[in-house]
C-alpha cells in the first residue's frame, strides 16, 4: 500500500490521485507506453504517452516503481509543482527514461484538467491559432524511382508537404530499404556507404523536382549520420531543389556546430528529435542551431516543458515540427497537435496513418484529411484507450538492437542509428 503525498498546501476541493500505472503494447509492431491517472472521482481517468520505444521496459518501471508513489494522494490540478517534483526526485536528471515517465503523467494531468473543465486540452493552452496544423508523410522506396513514386501517390491524397527516402546499396539509406550484397568484396557487403549517400541524395530530389514539379514541399532525413563538412556539402548540393527543410544532417554529440551547418545550408535546418531535456532543447533554439524545433515531446517530460519551449521558439523566429511516427502514441500525437493549432510558433507537423489495431487500441486517435490534422473538440485529449485491446498486442523485445547493430559501413564500423 502507497503511502499519500501530501502537498505543502490545502487542495481547492477533495479530488485526488489515487492511482498511476503504465501500460506498454503494440498494435504496429513498435512498443508504445501510455500512462494511466486513476482519481478520486468516479471515472475521472488521464491518460498520457510516456514512449521511449527503444527502452519500454525501463520507462514502465519507472512510472510503476518510481513515479506512481509520489503521486498518490496529490490533487492532479497541480502539474506545474508534480512535473516539477517529479524532474527532481532522481537526482540525477534530465535522460529520457524519467523524462518519458514525466511525460506520461504529466500529459495524464493535462487529460484530467480537460476532462474537468469538460475542454480540449487546446482550449486550456489559450485556444487555437489555427484552425488545423499542416502534416507531412514519408515517401520511401528501393530506388529513386519508387521513392519518388511513393512521393507523388502520397501528394495526390491532397498532401502538400512529403519527406522522401531513397533507398540504395546494402543497407540502404535510413527509412527505406536497401539491396542486400551489394558490397560482395567489403567485410561488410550489406554495409552503408557514406559517399554513395551523398551522390545518390541529389539525384533523388533532381528526379523528384523533374516528376513532382515546382509546388510540392520536399523533405529529407539525413537521421544524424554526416560529419559537419559531409551535412555542408549535402546541403549546398540540395539547394536547386528547395527543400522545406533538411533533418538532423550532424550527429547529437556534434550539436555545439550546428549553428556552423545553419549558416552554410541554403534550406532550414530540423533539428532536435535525440534530444532528451528541455534545457538542451532551449540551448538548440538560443544558439541559433535550429530552424525548426523537432524534439520528441515524451523524451523532454511532456506538455508542459514542451509548451515553454513553443513560447521559447515563438520569441526567437523558430519554428515547430514535433517528432510523432509510429513510435509516438496516438495520445502523444494529440499533445503535439494541441500545441501546433495554439501557437504562433508552428512550422509543420510530422504525420502518420494508423492501421486498424491501433484505432482498436486508441479510440478517437487523429487521422490526417487532406494533409492536416485537426484536433479532438472532447475534453481533454478525447482518445480513451481500450486495456483489454492493448493486451492483445505485448510488445516484442529488441527490435531495436537488432536493426541498430546491423547499421554498419562496408568495412564493419558502426553507423549512428
Amino acid at each position: 500500500m502507497m503511502q499519500e503525498t501530501q502537498a505543502p498546501w490545502p487542495g481547492r476541493d477533495g479530488t485526488r490521485i489515487t492511482g498511476v500505472r503504465a501500460v506498454v503494447t503494440a498494435p504496429e509492431g513498435l512498443p508504445v507506453v501510455v500512462v494511466r491517472v486513476e482519481t478520486s472521482e468516479p471515472g475521472l481517468i488521464g491518460w498520457g504517452c510516456a514512449t521511449f520505444t527503444q527502452r519500454y521496459a525501463a520507462v514502465a518501471a519507472a512510472v510503476d516503481q518510481h513515479v506512481a508513489p509520489m503521486l498518490i494522494g496529490r490533487h492532479p490540478a497541480d502539474i506545474e509543482d508534480i512535473t516539477r517534483m517529479v524532474h527532481l526526485s532522481s537526482y540525477w536528471r534530465g535522460g529520457p527514461v524519467l523524462n518519458s515517465a514525466l511525460s506520461g503523467v504529466d500529459q495524464a494531468l493535462w487529460d484530467i484538467a480537460g476532462k474537468r473543465a469538460n475542454m480540449p486540452v487546446y482550449e486550456l493552452l489559450g485556444g487555437r491559432v489555427r484552425a488545423a496544423a499542416a502534416v507531412y508523410l514519408h515517401a520511401s522506396g528501393a530506388n529513386i524511382t519508387e521513392a519518388v513514386e511513393d512521393a507523388a501517390r502520397i501528394l495526390s491524397d491532397g498532401y502538400r508537404h512529403v519527406r522522401i527516402q531513397a533507398g540504395g546499396p546494402g543497407l540502404g539509406t535510413y527509412g527505406a530499404p536497401g539491396t542486400p550484397g551489394a558490397y560482395p568484396g567489403s567485410p561488410n557487403p550489406d554495409g552503408w556507404d557514406v559517399q554513395q549517400y551523398l551522390r545518390d541524395t541529389p539525384k533523388l530530389f533532381a528526379h523528384a523536382r523533374d516528376v513532382l514539379g515546382e509546388e510540392p514541399n520536399l523533405l529529407h532525413d539525413v537521421h544524424h549520420r554526416l560529419t559537419v563538412k559531409q551535412a555542408i556539402g549535402l546541403a549546398r548540393a540540395l539547394e536547386p531543389y528547395r527543400l522545406f527543410f533538411l533533418e538532423d544532417p550532424i550527429p547529437l554529440e556534434l550539436y555545439d556546430r550546428l549553428p556552423e551547418v545553419r549558416a552554410a545550408a541554403p534550406m532550414p535546418l530540423a533539428v532536435g528529435e535525440q534530444v532528451a531535456s528541455v534545457a538542451d532543447a532551449a540551448r538548440l533554439v538560443t544558439g541559433g542551431g535550429v530552424d525548426l524545433l523537432r524534439v520528441h515531446v515524451s523524451a523532454i517530460g511532456g506538455l508542459t516543458p514542451a509548451r515553454k519551449l513553443t513560447a521559447l521558439c515563438e520569441l526567437f523566429g523558430v519554428g515547430t515540427a514535433w517528432h510523432a511516427p509510429a513510435d509516438v502514441s496516438p495520445i502523444g500525437a494529440a499533445a503535439n497537435v494541441a500545441l501546433d493549432v495554439s501557437t504562433p510558433a508552428f512550422g509543420i507537423q510530422e504525420g502518420h496513418l494508423w492501421p486498424d489495431p491501433v484505432h482498436d487500441v486508441f479510440p478517437g486517435a487523429l487521422m490526417p484529411v487532406n494533409g492536416y490534422l485537426y484536433p479532438s473538440d472532447r475534453p481533454g485529449w478525447g482518445i480513451e484507450p481500450d486495456e483489454r485491446e492493448a493486451a492483445k498486442y505485448p510488445p516484442v523485445t529488441h527490435l531495436f538492437e537488432r536493426w541498430a547493430v546491423q547499421n554498419r559501413r562496408p568495412d564493419g564500423g558502426i553507423e549512428p542509428a
